[in-house]
């Protein structure tokens, strides 16, 4: 407030000057200046009013507005508090393979869209997250997830919907961060995609995640739309998975990139002829290598199937490695004419993968952050990473045994498939990626008359988007 004294000094010498100009007119009383005077402060004060009252519902606005995002992660709609939210995302994969040789199956060389995903994902009330990724790549359209998550705290959480089961190390990572074209055999023994209930969190102080999920059960490397998102029969699936990062917080650098985890599935499911619920393995080229025998007499699930899968990852400054082991004991059945076979087979695979930023970035798990982005402006060229990996997946020989009563047929399914590729991958920006790989897969068994099925050499090429 304007001091009083201060007030009647200014109106004295306010009136002090306008006796010069009004000379020539009659000279006002000292109660005529006063008054204007007063009328004068009068206004002041009530514009003043008016400039507090637009600030303060200028600031009431700026609280309870909502805000507008646009970045390299994405569009968001954000609540004034935080609690509601909205993003906009999306993930395009466009690929392409040339095969050097003529595959047994009739694979072509083709250009395709792998993936066309727009994401619809965000907050209610603070808590409880949402996720919606159709994806209309390769000439279908698939709900890849439908889920909500209720984050009451952070050990304890619990998501339901349809989401990837937790099992596979490398199908848990985001098909933007894994570092080749085709994931390796160990992720074709993991589900995939799966409809369930799942209770989950970090503990410990983030240095151990655990999860626990019941599912509705899906075949090795595959989803739950094999069946159309609806289950087939009332037995489920149980799956757990623990992860550990034992030196997340030590004063030694290079230890803190160290993942440990074990993950495992449990359920017992009976195939019939219409599904079998066994699952056929592909080559990084996707021509098929092995499969279950079919027909009027095939081979069924028939009881346990138990999956076990030791991993780790591990990254220090540039350098990436991601290592896994997995194993499927399945129980089948199969009638033939000398009666019933049953017999429990173990199928395993595994990988060792590496990578390692040639312009010095930090490599992690998920995520990446390029030192420079492509600009023929600026003269930069962004990031550029070399990869390696050397993957096995080996069948049960059981599962060959027998002759015509066999599980599988030997002259058109290999006992064992070995595979080793090399990949560069050039990182545009955040955003865009493109990528080459060379994939080389032997065989053991797999062609007519016991003989080994040929090699296959893959080119592989990806431009990626995602955000």
């Amino acid at each position: 407030m304007t001091d009083p004294t201060h007030r009647w000094r200014t109106a004295a010498v306010a009136a002090a000057s306008l006796l010069p100009l009004t000379a020539a007119r009659a000279q006002p009383t000292l109660e005529e200046l006063i008054q204007r005077i007063e009328e004068q402060e009068q206004k002041i004060l009530i514009l003043e009013r008016k400039l507090e009252i637009k600030e303060e519902a200028d600031k009431t606005a700026a609280g309870s507005a909502a805000t507008v995002r646009a970045d390299s992660k994405g569009f968001a709609l954000r609540s004034a508090d935080g609690k509601n939210q909205l993003r906009l995302r999306g993930v395009m994969h466009f690929d392409g393979r040339n095969l050097t040789n003529d595959d047994p199956n009739g694979v072509t060389d083709t250009w395709q869209a792998t993936r066309v995903r727009p994401i619809v994902e965000g907050t209610v009330g603070g808590i409880y997250d949402f996720r919606f990724m159709p994806d209309f790549g390769q000439g279908r359209t698939v709900i890849q997830d439908a889920y909500v998550t209720g984050r009451f705290t952070p050990g304890f959480q619990v998501t339901a919907g349809k989401f990837k089961a937790p099992m596979g190390l490398e199908r848990l990572q985001s098909a933007n961060d894994i570092r080749f074209v085709a994931r390796a055999f160990p992720t074709s023994l993991a589900p995939n995609r799966d409809l369930g209930l799942q209770v989950g969190g970090n503990v410990l102080g983030d240095r151990l995640n655990y999860a626990v999920a019941y599912l509705n059960g899906a075949n090795d490397g595959a989803s739950s739309e094999a069946f159309s998102d609806v289950d087939i029969n009332d037995d489920k699936e149980w799956a757990g998975r623990l992860f550990a990062h034992p030196f997340a917080e030590s004063e030694s650098f290079a230890l803190r990139g160290l993942g440990l985890g074990l993950a495992a599935t449990y359920t017992d499911q009976d195939g019939t002829t219409a599904q079998p619920l066994l699952p056929t393995y592909r080559t990084p080229g996707q021509s098929i290598f092995f499969r279950y025998r079919t027909g009027a007499t095939p081979t069924l699930a028939d009881g346990e199937r138990i999956r076990l899968a030791p991993q780790l990852y591990y990254y220090v400054g540039s350098f990436g490695l991601l290592g896994e082991y997995t194993q499927v004991s399945q129980d089948v059945a199969r009638t033939t004419a000398a009666g019933l076979r049953e017999d429990s087979l173990d199928t395993n695979a595994w990988q060792l993968a590496a990578s390692w930023f040639l312009t010095g970035e930090e490599a992690a798990f998920r995520g990446f952050k390029p030192n420079s982005v492509f600009s023929l402006d600026n003269k930069t060229w962004g990031a550029f990473e070399i990869a390696a990996r050397y993957h096995v997946l080996d069948v049960d020989g059981d599962t060959f045994a027998g002759g015509a009563d066999s599980f599988a047929d030997p002259d058109v399914s290999a006992r064992k498939a070995t595979a080793w590729a090399l990949g560069l991958n050039w990182y545009l920006n955040e955003n865009v990626k493109w990528v080459l790989n060379y994939e080389h897969t032997s065989f053991d068994g797999g062609a007519a008359g016991g003989r080994d099925r040929e090699a296959e050499q893959a080119f592989l090429t990806r431009v990626a988007l995602g955000f």
